[in-house]
Parts: C-alpha cells; sequence; structure tokens
C-alpha cells in the first residue's frame, strides 16, 4: 500500500483540534473559519482511512487512530517547522497594545507569552483604546491589542481575528469623600443619577463607553459628558480632580491617589476582554501569546461566570425585565 501523501497544514489543524479538544478554539489558534478547519480535518480523515475523532454536541475526543498518529503529526511539524526556519530569517518584532501601563490582564498574557517565546520581541505600547488600536492593526501600523471586541464597528471587525481571553468583572473609580466610598462593593442600581465618565468623546475608545451605555441603559445612569483626554498616571488623577465624576473601569485597574476602586455587585458586570489580531497574521509571537491566554485562561478560569456575573447582552435584558 502506498503512503499517503499528506500536506503538513492538514496535519496542523488536526494537532490544533487533538489539544484543544474544541474546534471553535482550535480555527481560533489557527486564525481560519471554523469550517474550513472542520473540512481539513475530514480531508486528513480520509487521506488516511480512519477516523480521527468522535464529535458529539457537547464533546470532541480522539479515537485510538487519532492518538496514534499524534505522536506522528508532533514530529513531522517539527520538522517542517525546523526546515522552514533554517532558510528565514528571524520574524520581525511583534507590537502588542496593552492600553494602559498597569497590572491588567493584557500584561499578565504578555509576560508569559515572552517567557514561552524568549527567542522572540514582543514589544510593548501602552495607548488606550480599541477602536484607535484596531484601525491600527487593520493598517498593519500595529500587531495586537485587546479590550471589548464586540464594541467594535463590524466592517471593522471582520478584517481582524480575535480569541476571547478573560470575562473582567468591572468597578467604579471613585473620589475618597464620595458617599459611595464607605461601600464595600458598590450595588449597579447605587449609580442611579450619577454621571459616570466611561470616555464618551474620546474617539479612541468608543467600544468602552459603548459598553458603557449597554450597562447603564435604563437604569437610570448617566455617561459623564466628555473630559480633557488625559494620557499617563498624572494627568488622569489631575483630571479625575477637577471633574469628581466616578469612572467606569474594571478590577484590575490601577490605583488612583485620592481615588478608590470598588467592585460593582448584584449584579456583577462583566467585560468581555479578547485579544485582537489582523486576520491572516502569522507570528511566533502571536502564537505565543495564543498559548499564554490558554494556560492563563485554564489556571484562573477567566473565562468562567463568576457569581451574579453578567456579560453586556444579559445585562441590557435585566434592565428591562427581559
Amino acid at each position: 500500500m502506498t503512503s499517503p501523501d499528506v500536506d503538513p497544514r492538514l496535519l496542523r489543524g488536526f494537532l490544533a483540534v487533538a489539544e484543544e479538544l474544541h474546534f471553535t478554539r482550535a480555527a481560533a489558534r489557527l486564525y481560519v473559519a471554523q469550517q474550513a478547519l472542520s473540512r481539513d480535518v475530514r480531508r486528513l480523515e480520509q487521506a488516511l482511512g480512519v477516523a480521527l475523532f468522535t464529535r458529539t454536541t457537547r464533546a470532541v475526543e480522539l479515537t485510538a487512530d487519532g492518538m496514534r498518529l499524534l505522536p506522528h503529526a508532533r514530529e513531522v511539524l517539527r520538522a517542517h517547522e525546523e526546515l522552514a526556519a533554517a532558510f528565514a530569517g528571524p520574524p520581525p518584532a511583534l507590537l502588542v497594545d496593552l492600553n494602559t501601563d498597569g497590572p491588567t490582564t493584557a500584561r499578565l498574557v504578555l509576560e508569559r507569552a515572552r517567557e514561552l517565546a524568549p527567542g522572540h520581541e514582543l514589544m510593548a505600547r501602552f495607548e488606550s483604546g480599541l477602536t484607535h488600536a484596531a484601525a491600527e492593526i487593520a493598517a498593519g501600523r500595529l500587531d495586537v491589542s485587546f479590550g471589548y471586541f464586540d464594541g467594535l464597528d463590524p466592517a471593522l471587525r471582520s478584517r481582524l481575528a480575535h480569541r476571547p481571553v478573560r470575562h473582567e468583572p468591572l468597578a467604579v473609580l471613585l473620589p475618597e469623600d464620595h458617599p459611595l466610598a464607605a461601600l464595600d462593593a458598590v450595588p449597579l442600581d447605587a449609580l442611579a443619577g450619577e454621571s459616570v465618565y466611561a470616555g464618551a468623546g474620546n474617539p479612541r475608545t468608543l467600544e468602552w463607553t459603548g459598553l458603557a451605555r449597554e450597562l447603564f441603559a435604563g437604569r437610570g445612569i448617566a455617561v459623564a459628558p466628555p473630559a480633557p483626554v488625559a494620557v499617563g498616571k498624572e494627568e488622569f488623577v489631575r483630571v479625575m480632580a477637577k471633574t469628581r465624576n466616578p469612572v467606569l473601569v474594571t478590577v484590575v485597574f490601577l490605583d488612583i491617589p485620592g481615588c478608590v476602586k470598588r467592585p460593582l455587585v448584584d449584579p456583577v458586570p462583566l467585560s468581555p476582554l479578547s485579544m485582537v489580531w489582523r486576520a491572516g497574521l502569522r507570528h511566533p509571537g502571536l502564537d505565543a501569546l495564543v498559548r499564554a491566554a490558554a494556560e492563563l485562561q485554564e489556571a484562573h478560569h477567566w473565562l468562567e461566570l463568576p457569581p451574579g456575573g453578567r456579560l453586556p447582552a444579559a445585562l441590557t435584558a435585566g434592565a428591562h425585565g427581559g
């Protein structure tokens, strides 16, 4: 019997599904459509004459033949990558926008990715706003950023790939002498009558302002009018002292002198944080970022809903009694 001539791309798709045991996650890891990945797996099964996975509506599992193929697929792909690397120069630095220079989820992912890919340069920058970053990514001036992907314009989203990273609980930043500052946690409806700052007027952060409008709809909470765009912690402190508006932030937002940060509860509103990159981008640093996000998600249960947690669509429906 003649040995099948197998395209390495088909083995790459098989390996991604075998490691993720989930077609959607595997497709995101490979930056391809799920339908294309399913088609490639079927082609590989036809070429080898065996079934590699058992699929149900709840789970994907390797068959005995899939388990038998797994070490061979890894060996072939490793040799293929070594061959390509032997005749290619080093890739350029990967430019990653972390939005803010603070202890963020994005920073944790980047730090772990640097550990996973020490031979590649992952360069950070700090410019707030996924709306601006996404346009930079689509234009090829930036490689990766983080933020609320569903808040982007659909035409822009179509040019990008993304991977959900974390459902981040939201919080409110308050002046120390604000009446709500005495609470350990602020019920969402306690903000009724308040004017909360969420980047209104800043064209770089339209997705964040949109998230706030979804969150506040039907609750009597206003989005604060535009304020001067503050770049850097010192300028943020100065503007905060002048406006004295509560500010919508995530629970991992940096500490600000003269302010207290309080988690929002009843319900716990969540910001869906995604890692975003240009569709079709291939780079070892991006592979490391995807692996880092997957590791941290599993270790810290980042994509599990906390008790009382609500994503934007559920919050909007709840506010209107749906």
